[in-house]
């Protein structure tokens, strides 16, 4: 029998942000990081005046003693796992890490994953298409990755839907299937296609047989071919192949005693065509026994000759 199908591995999720205040601390981080970006990279115009302005970094540690003052204490998020760079703002974590959102991506085909379902390797994070493309079991039928629930049968792994009689193509229900050069069949088309079958009715043999006539048989199937009778004893004749009784089987072979209708096994006497046996070729008028060469026939019966002269001539 196939073994019940398994679920393959589910999806994981990244790590939500705790609660919405820390979201909100995390984005307003971000502007923050990007706005202190902005002033790095910004030219300013040859010999104009510049008011003196909080640095970024003054603006920052105020808003962090202002957090401390109301009992919020503000960690760094640490840093990113792919760029290595500290993380202001939002931040992702799984796999045990913490990530910039756009850089925790599938590994074989650099997809952002964001806040999307996952499959994780070896400590590396893989899209769901990448992931059963890369390590699910492969169904023996179509070949395609097993996604869902898989069947294991005959040393392969199956989808349950693809995992059906070969001859037939109706999928196996609670009778389990049968093997043959490493195809599946249901019991129906197995027991047709490959068991034994039965020389009297052509039909497969599964359970009690005999063997006769370089055959098999069921029991009830094996009987006299002209009057269907089983064999006594066990004996039985044999004739083109063809099982017989000791009574017909002599009637096939001519070998009939014309005067008690038996079989004439052991000496016969043969007159006008027909077969005796000794003590039964008799005068059918006297009953005596008849020699050869000494009888007349009449009417398809036998006389001695002086029955036969007083009756007809």
């Amino acid at each position: 029998l196939p073994s019940s199908p398994t679920q393959v591995p589910q999806p994981l999720l990244p790590s939500p942000p705790t609660t919405v205040a820390a979201q909100q601390l995390d984005e307003l981080l971000a502007d923050l990081g990007h706005m202190q970006s902005k002033l790095a990279t910004a030219g300013l115009g040859a010999g104009e005046p510049v008011e003196p302005k909080p640095s970024l970094d003054n603006m920052l540690g105020s808003l962090t003693r202002d957090l401390q003052e109301l009992g919020i204490t503000a960690t760094p998020a640490g840093a990113c796992a792919a760029c290595r760079k500290p993380i202001a703002g939002k931040v992702l974590t799984a796999l045990g890490k913490t990530w910039h959102p756009e850089h925790f991506a599938c590994t074989c085909c650099r997809q952002e994953l964001g806040g999307r379902p996952f499959f994780e390797r070896g400590g590396r994070a893989y899209c769901e298409e990448d992931y059963h493309q890369a390590f699910s079991p492969r169904c023996a039928y179509c070949a395609g990755p097993i996604r869902e629930k898989v069947l294991t049968a005959l040393d392969q792994t199956w989808h349950p839907e693809h995992f059906f009689c070969a001859h037939c193509g109706k999928v196996f229900g609670d009778d389990g299937f049968h093997e043959r050069s490493g195809k599946p069949y249901c019991r129906q088309d197995f027991l047709a296609m490959f068991a034994p079958k039965c020389q009297g009715c052509e039909h497969p043999v599964m359970d009690n047989y005999l063997s006769a006539l370089q055959g098999v048989w069921h029991p009830e199937c094996f009987v006299c071919v002209e009057c269907l009778s089983s064999f006594t004893g066990g004996s039985f004749f044999e004739m083109e192949g063809r099982p017989y009784c000791e009574l017909h089987f002599h009637q096939r072979q001519g070998s009939i005693c014309h005067g008690c209708g038996r079989p004439v096994t052991g000496r016969c006497v043969t007159a006008a065509g027909r077969k005796y046996h000794p003590e039964h070729f008799i005068c059918a008028y006297c009953l005596g026994q008849l020699q050869k060469g000494t009888f007349r026939e009449h009417g398809d019966k036998m006389y001695c000759r002086a029955c036969h002269d007083k009756l007809f001539l």
